[in-house]
């Protein structure tokens, strides 16, 4: 074993993975701050994770088309989804065959065939390589063998995902533990309104960290949110690759601005590991997809769905999403301040919280497991 690899195995062997909530730290400061841990991750983590690829809505209907990049191995992966004329969902890497072009440049249409602009090289929706433009003469080509390479596709609920790797099943997805917990809330009456992407200073692990508190920093940081959630009946529960937090939603003493939109019984905010959140309230949704783009840097999706989409409710539901977006710029702010301090000579690792912390807690484990067999594979 070379000196950088040793090292990366003694950065990941700092932690104390068999150590029960009581009794734990954070993952170190170093796998928030390490370029090889950021790799390790994207090999293992990502690369063997079902990943959001886009709304099955927007593939509903044979022809249509997504696409997108994904975080999957490598540092950003370009994928194309296309529902067939037989009516099969299929993905494949958005990468022509002849010079690695983007075949698909839209990030959604119709279309009947996926033609690269750049040669015109076309493909059938099934990945099939149909038309190579002045191409006679070339010897030995295979046509057969120079369709779109597949990547595995799945639907679970009203979103596609994809996974780089062929092996992994798509049973495996983490989120089908959650079906039946998720059922109740009638997520098929949703109807997605917009899209919001936000720039973080910091490594993607402080966002999912900051997520998974456990609402401790609710009460600090976000005091129009405070407002409305009971923080002392906030409650954590871990699945095996999930976590769900939730909490009563009240109405005395809600700050306004909050109170108006952040309505309904409870409030819901569902984790699966390892990077897409799922935030639900009285008539409205969000999701998080969170991109590692690099060491110190990650951007955030943000999709918003409401259950009512009409004329009269446009002014309530845009005042959701700006309630969201000061939210926002409150974990923006701090999670830059966090990799600051991660980085500082001060810090190397905190204990957890065993009333709040239990999701993030999971987190670090499955880390820890993930980067561990891809150290050993």
């Amino acid at each position: 074993m070379d000196r950088a690899a040793a090292g990366l195995v003694e950065i990941v062997d700092r932690y104390r993975r068999d150590a029960p909530l009581a009794q734990a730290s954070t993952i170190p400061a170093d796998w928030y701050l390490d370029q090889r841990v950021l790799d390790l991750e994207r090999r293992t983590v990502f690369a063997r994770s079902w990943q959001l690829a886009g709304r099955l809505d927007q593939v509903a209907r044979p022809g249509q088309y997504l696409s997108c990049e994904v975080a999957c191995g490598e540092p950003m992966v370009p994928v194309v989804i296309v529902r067939g004329d037989d009516n099969v969902l299929r993905g494949f890497f958005n990468v022509c065959r002849h010079h690695a072009a983007a075949v698909v440049t839209q990030s959604e249409g119709t279309t009947s065939v996926l033609r690269c602009p750049y040669h015109g090289w076309t493909y059938a929706l099934d990945g099939q390589l149909k038309g190579t433009p002045d191409f006679s003469g070339v010897c030995d080509f295979d046509r057969s063998a120079n369709g779109l390479v597949p990547i595995p596709t799945a639907v679970w609920e009203r979103w596609v995902f994809v996974c780089l790797e062929p092996d992994v099943s798509s049973e495996a997805f983490p989120g089908s533990a959650l079906s039946n917990r998720i059922r109740p809330l009638a997520l098929e009456k949703l109807r997605w309104v917009e899209r919001r992407h936000y720039a973080l200073d910091c490594n993607w692990k402080v966002f999912v960290d900051n997520y998974l508190d456990g609402g401790y920093h609710v009460p600090h940081l976000h005091k129009g949110l405070d407002s409305v959630l009971d923080y002392s009946s906030y409650a954590i529960e871990n699945g095996e690759r999930f976590c769900l937090q939730s909490s009563p939603i009240v109405s005395d003493g809600a700050e306004p601005r909050t109170g108006a939109v952040r309505t309904g019984d409870r409030a819901h905010y569902y984790w699966i590991y390892p990077n897409l959140m799922i935030n639900c309230y009285g008539g409205a949704m969000d999701t998080n997809l969170v991109v590692p783009r690099a060491v110190d840097k990650t951007e955030v999706i943000f999709d918003f769905y409401f259950q009512d989409v009409s004329e009269e409710t446009r002014d309530r539901n845009r005042a959701s999403i700006e309630v969201s977006e000061q939210i926002q710029a409150e974990d923006v702010a701090v999670c830059a301040s966090v990799q600051r301090g991660l980085g500082s000579r001060a810090y190397t690792a905190g204990r957890l919280s065993v009333r709040r912390e239990a999701g993030e807690h999971l987190f670090h484990c499955l880390l820890y497991d993930d980067l561990k067999a891809g150290l050993s594979a």
